[in-house]
């Protein structure tokens, strides 16, 4: 199980439009004290509210509610939304929270052990500043824009697209597709890129997150989405270890680090080069985040 990006998110986006847009959120449950990690204002001002629209910030989901009030909810890995028939139970091992409309229910559950997901309740459009890490959005900037975010830091560009500091919403399943589209190896610095790779890379990145924006709904119709993942029978590389290439036909391969797979093509990103685990931990000691909260929690300063 992976962490819901931008097309993922977009997808429960455009599910909770129709179902809580312009109704009132009549009631909060918690099953975990732990899961809502703020404390003022308290979660029982939301009551009663009306929700005026759904936004994505960054990674997460924002109900904005009547009162200058912002619910952002964190699904981190393992977190999901269910909807359900109103007043419906929260589920005993995974459930954290249900949020009861006239529609039907909101669930957020969790099935992990390490319970990463959270709410934050916050008022004003200041307060909901502090849940932004500050990246830009990367089906609305143009080339300059692209380039002068991506060179402004020298990662590799793995790191460049996945850091919520310079792009928002890109994790690592969609890097995966976004370097291959590219032809481009996850492990080149930035600083190295030429103009015609960083416009390539620019182009591959609004292509590909467009296209499963568009290719998520379409599958899903007016249904709410019951399964969300990272991995999709129709991605070129992600999660396709050993299997062939869609443009070459020779095998997917991988690098490890921390507690993240890279999934990249030898012979169209890296001129048939094995890119070796060792190589990468070397590469991305200082470079890379050694989990997903601390790459998380990373804001733009």
């Amino acid at each position: 199980m992976t962490m819901p990006e931008l097309p993922d998110i977009e997808l429960y986006l455009h599910a909770l439009r129709s179902r809580v847009v312009g109704s009132v959120l009549e009631r909060v449950r918690l099953a975990s004290p732990f899961v809502l990690r703020s404390v003022a204002p308290p979660i029982a001002a939301i009551e009663g509210k009306r929700v005026l629209d759904v936004q994505r910030l960054g990674k997460r989901i924002v109900l904005v509610v009547e009162d200058e009030l912002y619910l952002v909810l964190h699904l981190m890995i393992a977190g999901r939304l269910r909807w359900k028939p109103r007043g419906s139970k929260i589920p005993g091992r995974s459930g954290l929270a249900a949020f009861d409309f006239d529609k039907g229910t909101l669930l957020l559950t969790e099935v992990s052990k390490k319970k990463r997901a959270a709410l934050h309740l916050c008022r004003g459009e200041l307060a909901l500043r502090d849940h932004d890490p500050g990246g830009l959005e990367p089906l609305l900037i143009d080339d300059t824009g692209f380039r002068d975010a991506l060179v402004e830091r020298n990662h590799t560009v793995k790191r460049a697209l996945t850091d919520p500091r310079i792009f928002s919403g890109i994790g690592n399943a969609y890097s995966d597709e976004i370097l291959h589209r590219a032809k481009l190896s996850p492990l080149i610095w930035t600083g190295r890129l030429t103009e015609e790779q960083v416009r390539r890379l620019h182009r591959a990145t609004q292509d590909v997150l467009s296209e499963w924006v568009t290719r998520l709904i379409e599958q899903q119709g007016d249904d709410f989405p019951e399964k969300v993942t990272a991995f999709r029978p129709e991605m070129a590389v992600h999660g396709k270890y050993g299997e062939p290439c869609p443009e070459c036909g020779d095998p997917i391969q991988r690098i490890v680090f921390a507690d993240r797979e890279t999934n990249y093509c030898a012979t169209c990103q890296t001129d048939g080069k094995l890119l070796a685990d060792r190589a990468l931990s070397r590469l991305l000691k200082d470079d890379w985040p050694r989990s997903l909260e601390e790459l998380e929690s990373l804001r733009r300063s």
